[in-house]
């Protein structure tokens, strides 16, 4: 079961990687084509900056789930590193426990800020807001799959070693 999960954590971390990609290429595109407009056309695309600005959003919550599977944040391990094995694998455990309620928050109250403006529509793409903010449960759900892996590697690796 480990296994399968593992394939499906690793499949959804690649297909992410690949919405990173397209989403980066085409915020890129954007701003350059704003630029040519705005700066040798001597027009403006009304709807370029507010696009870019969303892509933006989505990048940075995506992006993040992406280094958290590659574990690239930082971290802060002056205390961890003087705890011995057995109280830095409770420390590790703990933490993981903490980031699946935080991810949960996310979830819960990505849904809700969501459905609050539901309603809404952006001035210039006329797009509802709430797929603008849907990134925030989407990556919270993205968190978990990752914390859920990570949390069972460890507790295989701790009943490995006990």
């Amino acid at each position: 079961m480990m296994e399968a999960f593992i394939r499906f954590d690793s499949r959804l971390s690649r297909a992410v990687d690949v919405l990173l990609s397209a989403l980066g290429i085409t915020m890129a595109s954007i701003v350059i084509l704003e630029v040519i407009f705005r700066y040798l056309l001597n027009h403006s695309l009304f709807w370029a900056e507010e696009l870019a600005r969303y892509i933006l959003v989505w990048l940075t919550f995506l992006g993040a789930t992406a280094a958290y599977h590659r574990k690239a944040h930082p971290g802060i391990d002056i205390l961890t590193s003087k705890l011995g094995p057995r109280l830095r694998r409770a420390n590790t455990l703990l933490v993981h426990c903490i980031s699946l309620c935080l991810f949960g928050v996310m979830i819960y109250y990505g849904i809700a800020f969501s459905y609050f403006v539901r309603l809404q529509i952006t001035p210039a793409l006329s797009l509802p807001k709430w797929i603008i903010f849907a990134v925030i449960p989407i990556s919270g759900l993205l968190f978990v799959c990752h914390c859920l892996l990570f949390l069972m590697q460890d507790l295989k690796e701790g009943s490995r070693d006990g």
